[in-house]
């Protein structure tokens, strides 16, 4: 500084101000000199961008991440899909079976499957899973009603339909609403975990990363390959404490863990 003993004073301050304003203004003009395009917004990214931003300026966020060993649930997809190679059927993703987990935790913990109003949080009695969908014209979020009765083969099914015609821009509304809980899946781009945005009215949603092979103990003294998954659980604190949180992840995990927990 200028003053006495190298002390900052307030012409320091605002030499300071003026340089950085200047320095601002410079690097503006050199930005502006730079190639670019500006692309419009479609209806369904405007309104996507107002939901989020709405949802994280207004809902309560928290997170919890656990990590789900998939050993088990592997062995019995691949069990499940060499069944049904030999009737020519579908191929089941692992997204089919964490679809079936959340929406059994959903049953298992009542409370998560709510949303917040102002005088009052409402329970609801279906568990109407919203699937995220990556489309040329943005994120759209369709719905697979009572996603609880449904057995895999019929999840799978209802996936790959809302989910291709959300990318050809066919979905009724209807398909579109109703949801009660999200899940988000980006482990197939290999992101192995991240937090995703509450999906205003619902209370919660799941964001789930790719499978990751670590080196675990085996019990005997020994070390042996594992293969786990993490998910990250956002939850809205006004309707969802971290205990409540927690109970449902525990469910959702012991679920893929012990796969044919699922079938009682």
């Amino acid at each position: 500084g200028s003053g006495e003993g190298g002390r900052v004073t307030g012409a320091d301050v605002a030499q300071a101000v003026r340089s950085g304003s200047a320095q601002s203004e410079g690097a503006g003009d050199a930005g502006e000199a730079d190639s670019y395009e500006d692309v419009p917004h479609s209806q369904i990214r405007r309104v996507t961008a107002q939901r989020l931003l709405e949802s994280k300026q207004t809902v309560p966020h928290y997170y919890l991440s656990v990590a789900v060993r998939m050993d088990a649930l592997s062995r019995a997809r691949r069990d499940l899909n060499a069944h049904l190679a030999t009737q020519s059927g579908p191929k089941l993703s692992v997204n089919d079976l964490v679809i079936k987990a959340a929406a059994m935790a959903l049953k298992a913990v009542p409370g998560v499957n709510a949303s917040w109003h102002d005088d009052f949080v409402r329970q609801y009695e279906a568990a109407n899973v919203s699937v995220a969908v990556q489309t040329p014209r943005g994120l759209m979020v369709p719905t697979v009603k009572d996603a609880d009765l449904l057995g895999l083969r019929e999840i799978n099914a209802a996936v790959k339909d809302l989910a291709g015609r959300a990318k050809e821009g066919k979905l009724k509304p209807e398909e579109m609403s109703g949801g009660t809980f999200t899940v988000s899946n980006l482990g197939m781009f290999g992101v192995t975990s991240f937090s995703a945005i509450i999906n205003p009215p619902q209370a919660a949603i799941l964001a789930v990363g790719a499978s990751e092979k670590r080196v675990v103990a085996d019990g005997k003294g020994g070390f042996q390959e594992a293969e786990f998954m993490t998910v990250t659980l956002s939850c809205d604190h006004r309707v969802v404490d971290g205990a409540m949180g927690a109970q449902w992840l525990q469910a959702f995990k012991q679920m893929l863990e012990q796969p044919a927990t699922m079938l009682l």
